[in-house]
């Protein structure tokens, strides 16, 4: 890796990620930026061999940055760090361009060896996040035309939920009474298959319904 981007808000991360890269690629150089839009300046003005991406920035998400790269650097290889390891999170990284998902509590030298892995082709996921892509896959079986099933408001539904919405946030920004998005939720959940927001978030992906809704 013979240039890579850091960026991450937090100053002493960004010095500790800093050195987990020099650690993986003693050869690379490496950019840092602390806000999305310094991100997304760097990316316009220099091509990176890996990016290395915080997902919560003071100014926006960090799927911008990720967004960017794949639709202008497609060899860039992209890693979400971050401490969000939720399935809605998860879903749209990956689904946004990432070749990995690394949490921060994980081992110094486990950190520096799945970073180093990804130059090798190999994803790199912390094994938490690992385990619960497998679970899923194994609780979710192939989907037939789910969207031919659900009504447009089912959909409007799911697509919210699955981004990891409450049912109350869910129910003001479609201005329905709690009690219908409850009732929407149970309806998708029968029509589907499903038992759980993982899978909801795997079919919503599926489905194309985390493209717009999930850019911050």
């Amino acid at each position: 890796m013979r240039r890579v981007l850091i960026v991450e808000d937090v100053c002493e991360t960004r010095v500790w990620l800093r050195e987990l890269v020099l650690a993986a690629f003693p050869e690379s150089s490496v950019d840092e930026a602390g806000t999305l839009r310094r991100g997304l300046e760097l990316c316009a003005k220099n091509a990176y061999d890996l990016a290395v991406v915080d997902l919560g920035l003071p100014d926006g998400s960090g799927l911008g940055v990720l967004r960017m790269l794949r639709a202008t650097h497609a060899a860039t290889l992209s890693v979400v760090t971050t401490v969000m390891g939720d399935d809605a999170h998860i879903v749209t990284a990956l689904s946004a361009g990432a070749q990995g998902y690394l949490l921060k509590d994980q081992p110094r030298e486990m950190l520096i060896r799945q970073l180093q892995q990804v130059r090798e082709g190999i994803p790199a996921l912390s094994p938490p996040v690992a385990r619960r892509i497998m679970d899923h896959f194994k609780l979710t079986g192939p989907c037939e035309e789910p969207d031919a099933k659900l009504t447009t408001r089912e959909l409007e539904v799911l697509g919210l939920i699955a981004r990891g919405l409450r049912i109350a946030d869910a129910a003001c920004a479609l201005g329905l009474a709690e009690g219908t998005v409850a009732s929407h939720i149970k309806a998708i959940y029968r029509k589907l298959g499903i038992n759980s927001r993982a899978e909801a978030a795997l079919h919503a992906n599926r489905m194309g319904l985390l493209g717009a809704e999930g850019r911050t």
